[in-house]
């Protein structure tokens, strides 16, 4: 299924493996591109840093696992999940999973706005706010400052609305501001 690799002698060819019936479906070169130039189309997040992946996909969802030497052996192992989850289904549209913008958007190169706190309390209460890009409608990836890749944003005429997960967003910051809270007993 993957025709070439960078470094052959640290994978295994795939096309020849016999996964496990419990194992999603081993995703086709174009249905891979498609997704991935996605990605670099409109974040400018480079297809090729996915070379060194396998993608799968079960009904709505894909994910990726990283394609390493002894993954021949556990192909026959029976398997509950897979690796990341990086895109799913949304009626119509696929849309990329905050996971995978928190682990690859620090490469982006566009479609990306920075907030500032205020900026994200305001999403998290469900809120929109303004955002002067020069972008069509879609997905922007959402940073907090040098800080953080938070996840998505979504930009419909000139304006971002949250894609961000509430209850994790809140309790990374709360950890965060308890981190800058003196100890007590110091």
């Amino acid at each position: 299924m993957i025709s070439s690799y960078k470094r052959p002698q640290d994978f295994t060819r795939t096309d020849s493996i016999q996964w496990d019936s419990s194992w999603p479906e081993l995703v086709g070169d174009d249905e891979r591109h498609y997704l991935f130039s996605y990605l670099e189309d409109r974040f400018g997040i480079p297809e090729d840093i996915f070379e060194d992946y396998l993608m799968f996909k079960r009904k709505q969802s894909w994910m990726i696992f990283k394609n390493v030497p002894h993954i021949r052996l556990a192909s026959q192992l029976k398997l509950s999940k897979l690796g990341m989850r990086v895109f799913h289904r949304v009626s119509a549209f696929i849309k990329p999973t905050t996971r995978m913008i928190q682990q690859f958007g620090h490469k982006s190169t566009k479609a990306r706005l920075g907030i500032n706190e205020r900026h994200l309390l305001k999403l998290l209460d469900g809120e929109s706010i303004p955002a002067d890009l020069d972008l069509d409608d879609g997905y922007v990836i959402l940073d907090l400052g040098d800080r953080w890749i938070l996840g998505l944003g979504l930009l419909i005429n000139g304006r971002v609305q949250s894609q961000l997960p509430r209850k994790e967003i809140r309790a990374i910051m709360v950890k965060e501001s308890s981190s800058h809270i003196p100890d007590k007993q110091s």
